[in-house]
């Protein structure tokens, strides 16, 4: 019986998934396995790297999965398992009176944010998650707690380091997802971004950085 173009499509829409899906696979794998390799090298402790040995085809194929099915506004570059966007001259900056408008009316838990993060001239920008919620702070998951305009509140990042919370949209995901970065206010080459910040930029709800992502809407 011959084929009608509907499903021919869907066919070809189908192969071309799974051809994506393996290509982040390998992306990842040999990623992880790199930064495995150098962790270990460094910090020897071998109950800890069997641990995540163990869980890595699981995040391997739990990111590739939600990326292919994913509906997410930038360019993908499949063979090396990354986001590509062009990059702004300068990196995005806290604007405190942004951050007190947004953070005190639609912050709740689950929504993700952007950070950006200053070490020694290097500025760049990454994701976490809120998952506490008070009258005049927000805490995110790795960075710790922020007042609501977006103020770093805590102690749990080296002194080295600078963090600002960052209103969440497109303009300041971005640079996150796609690991861009900038040397004293001039662009830099991107950064590979970890399994866990792919994973996390599959949750991006891109339609209503509001609320979280569903699982119906990923």
């Amino acid at each position: 019986m011959r084929q009608q173009p509907s499903q021919q499509a869907d066919l070809f829409a189908l192969d071309q998934q799974r051809v994506l899906y393996a290509e982040l696979c390998n992306a990842f794998y040999a990623r992880e396995l790199h930064r495995l390799s150098q962790q270990c090298a460094n910090q020897p402790d071998p109950k800890r790297v069997s641990r995540l040995l163990d869980s890595l085809p699981y995040y391997v194929e739990r990111a590739a999965f939600h990326i292919v099915h994913g509906h997410c506004p930038l360019t993908l570059d499949g063979q090396n398992g990354s986001w590509i966007a062009k990059q702004a001259s300068k990196p995005p900056s806290c604007d405190v009176q942004a951050n007190q408008t947004f953070y005190s009316s639609y912050a709740q838990v689950g929504i993700l944010v952007p950070l950006v993060v200053s070490a020694g001239h290097l500025q760049y920008v990454t994701i976490d998650t809120l998952d506490q919620i008070s009258s005049n702070r927000v805490h995110c998951n790795q960075a710790g707690w922020f007042d609501l305009q977006g103020q770093y509140q805590d102690t749990r990042l080296s002194a080295s380091q600078q963090v600002q919370l960052l209103v969440p949209n497109k303009k300041n995901f971005t640079p996150a997802c796609c690991g861009h970065r900038w040397q004293q206010n001039k662009v830099s080459s991107p950064r590979t971004l970890s399994l866990r910040e792919m994973l996390l930029t599959t949750r991006i709800n891109w339609k209503n950085f509001k609320k979280p992502m569903s699982v119906k809407e990923n």
